[in-house]
């Protein structure tokens, strides 16, 4: 699973990236899950970062996700039609 920082605005945009492009390079699993529960301070770059994330990943073949979106995060993406890109992941079958 990848984390984001709590801080991710235009400032922190590119080494965000740079640390999630890492780790999905590195992630073997066929769906990449990104954690936003940490994020606090944010703007529209951490949609912006998110997006690319999900885009290297598909290109990859992998699935993407993120789970605990902040909610005012989760409003911009509604915002913005990107929501159901950033969909949380599917919940594991017992």
């Amino acid at each position: 699973m990848l984390v984001l920082p709590a801080e991710l605005t235009h400032n922190q945009a590119t080494a965000s990236l740079g640390m999630l492009m890492h780790g999905l390079r590195a992630n073997r699993e066929p769906t990449v899950v990104v954690d936003a529960r940490a994020l606090t301070v944010f703007d529209s770059s951490a949609l912006a970062v998110l997006l690319e994330c999900r885009r290297e990943a598909l290109s990859e073949g992998k699935q993407f996700a993120v789970q605990g979106l902040p909610q005012a995060l989760a409003a911009m993406a509604t915002l913005y039609g990107v929501d159901v890109l950033l969909a949380p992941p599917p919940a594991a079958h017992a």
